[in-house]
């Protein structure tokens, strides 16, 4: 319903093109990609914090885990 096509993305790239100039874009780019990925591990450690913690433990404790 919504969707972004080819040239709807032509289109915000050229006005994107004429309003930061050339040399921002790939600083833009760059700055956009880094947020990402932080929010990317964010996310992953929030929703696998949980089970992290739990195999820290055992690690730490291999014997003890053998014995129950």
């Amino acid at each position: 319903m919504y969707g972004i096509g080819i040239p709807e993305l032509i289109i915000v790239l050229v006005l994107a093109l004429l309003v930061f100039g050339a040399g921002k874009l790939p600083e833009i780019g760059r700055g956009l990609g880094r947020a990402i990925k932080e929010f990317k591990a964010a996310s992953r450690e929030l929703t696998g914090g949980g089970t992290s913690a739990l195999e820290e433990k055992s690690e730490a404790n291999p014997q003890e885990t053998g014995k129950k």
